[in-house]
């Protein structure tokens, strides 16, 4: 008995293109929405609780959501992978810089338990929650083909200021931290672990500085080229 393979048709090709296209755009909603999800919920349970108990909670923001907000930002590592596969259309740079600013603060501020409680931690959380509640619903609605020109402003122009206010805000969290390590310093039983911490981290504001700079040269070039985008596609219309 002799078995036949056929080559695979122009509709077959076809088909199997239209099944990973439909993956792909389930995939991409599918991460939006989660962490559009858990932004909300983070910036929720702050709001919560600080109504419910005062500044007394700004110094439990950490230990009440930051193992969610550690999970959203470990994510957003996977935002890379999206643009350079072109499943997301951004500019790869500034992205690569936001993701590695956030997760490296996280990474210190998880080995600092002590800035852990510091209010300035709540403020960078409530920060970073309000950049990705204007930017992921945006994304959601790409993902749609519903694209709004409201969010798209809100996106790439009220996004931008919040970039900065947010990159001052780790600036001063850094320090925070650089006041905690020389008062540990000075302890003689605690001086191995941090004796080069002082180091990396003054080391670490130039580069966070000149980072973010470019960042926000890059966001400008992206909004321009947006902006124009939806102009000519109303004018054509």
């Amino acid at each position: 008995m002799r078995t036949f393979f056929l080559p695979a048709t122009k509709g077959t090709k076809e088909d199997f293109k239209r099944r990973m296209l439909s993956f792909r755009l389930a995939y991409i909603f599918s991460y939006n929405l989660f962490q559009f999800c858990g932004h909300t919920w983070i910036l929720a349970n702050t709001i919560a609780r600080f109504l419910t108990f005062g500044q007394d909670a700004l110094a439990d923001t950490f230990y009440s959501v930051g193992f969610v907000m550690s999970l959203c930002q470990l994510l957003s590592i996977l935002e890379l992978f999206h643009i350079a596969d072109g499943i997301e259309k951004a500019r790869l740079l500034p992205r690569l810089f936001q993701v590695m600013e956030k997760n490296l603060l996280l990474i210190m501020v998880i080995k600092l338990e002590d800035i852990q409680s510091k209010p300035v931690v709540c403020v960078q959380f409530f920060l970073w929650n309000i950049q990705d509640l204007l930017r992921y619903p945006h994304e959601l609605l790409c993902v749609m083909e519903k694209p709004s020109i409201a969010m798209l402003w809100i996106r790439y122009t009220l996004w931008i200021p919040l970039y900065i206010l947010s990159v001052a805000t780790e600036g001063v969290t850094i320090y925070e931290a650089l006041h905690y390590i020389e008062q540990t310093a000075s302890n003689p039983s605690t001086v191995s672990p941090y004796v080069h911490f002082p180091l990396v981290l003054m080391l670490y504001l130039p580069v966070l500085a000149l980072g973010a700079s470019l960042t926000v040269w890059q966001l400008l070039k992206e909004r321009q080229h947006h902006l124009e985008k939806w102009n000519k596609k109303m004018k054509r219309k």
